[in-house]
């Protein structure tokens, strides 16, 4: 591997999370006035138009797929994870609902384990431990559970499962494919709330859900191919730049101050994270971590 190509990665991931981060900042300005739903909704009606002239580039016939329950399980999973990080992100601190969205690698052994056999060794075993840890400190700072603080848990887990099924499809899957089988089928789910839900935005958060439809698919595409040009094992400890980010832009906007608890707990979460990454029998391709 060119070390050229390794510091190329490397900071496409932090500028992939530095997307991410704002995409979560969007949705933490919007949710103040919109409805979660529908914030959900326009992020993939615009992330999927996005989207679109890069699939036409490649050609529609690479949509063609015999895997379209997986593709419906992905989508729905990561449709989901989205609700409860979304619903996360209007409740907490940005920075707290940041680290409860990276809890997802500390889910991906169990789940490959119980559906597709994977082992697990004594080594991730620990680390799982260990990250759970973490997010207990995170989640029950103050001794009492916030039922957001649940909802992201939960968003982790589904993200978890996303990722395990991308696992299942990456051998006859492309990446274009999947992306944009998520964008479609997640806008569809998505839009079966906006009945009892929808709200008109102003024309300000018009632009706004704009830039976040945008964040999210650069997140994704900048993600992706930092994957393709390093091993994950080399490029998971800068997709934690995350928290910093966030914890630097809800001082800055919000006036979020991060707790000791909430900073040992992101230390337990992100060691946790970079053990799992690094055990090479629970990573088979570069697919597998792919962004939800």
């Amino acid at each position: 591997m060119r070390t050229n190509n390794l510091i190329l990665g490397c900071m496409l991931a932090m500028f992939a999370e530095l997307c991410f981060v704002g995409m979560g900042s969007l949705v933490k300005l919007l949710s103040e006035n919109l409805p979660s739903q529908n914030i959900l909704f326009f992020r993939n009606l615009f992330g999927l138009l996005i989207l679109l002239p890069l699939i036409f580039k490649l050609g529609v016939s690479t949509l063609k797929t015999d895997n379209i329950k997986w593709h419906f399980l992905r989508s729905l999973s990561g449709v989901t994870a989205m609700y409860c990080f979304f619903y996360a992100l209007s409740e907490l601190p940005l920075a707290d609902a940041m680290l409860l969205k990276i809890s997802a690698p500390l889910f991906i052994p169990i789940i490959a384990f119980l559906w597709l056999g994977e082992h697990v060794s004594l080594r991730a075993m620990m680390a799982i431990m260990i990250g759970f840890l973490g997010v207990v400190l995170v989640i029950k700072p103050t001794g009492t559970v916030h039922i957001a603080s649940l909802a992201g848990l939960m968003g982790g887990a589904l993200a978890a499962l996303a990722k395990v099924t991308i696992r299942r499809m990456s051998i006859t899957e492309p990446t274009s494919r999947i992306v944009f089988y998520f964008g479609l089928i997640s806008l569809i789910i998505s839009s079966i709330p906006m009945f009892w839900f929808w709200q008109n935005p102003e024309i300000k958060e018009w632009w706004l859900l704009i830039l976040l439809g945008g964040l999210g698919t650069l997140g994704q595409l900048f993600l992706t191919k930092a994957y393709l040009l390093a091993p994950a094992s080399r490029i998971a400890p800068f997709t934690y730049s995350s928290i910093l980010f966030a914890a630097l832009i809800g001082w800055i906007f919000w006036n979020e101050l991060v707790t000791l608890l909430t900073i040992t707990g992101a230390l337990l979460i992100i060691s946790a994270g970079i053990i799992i990454l690094r055990e090479k029998k629970n990573i088979q391709s570069e697919k597998e971590l792919l962004p939800e």
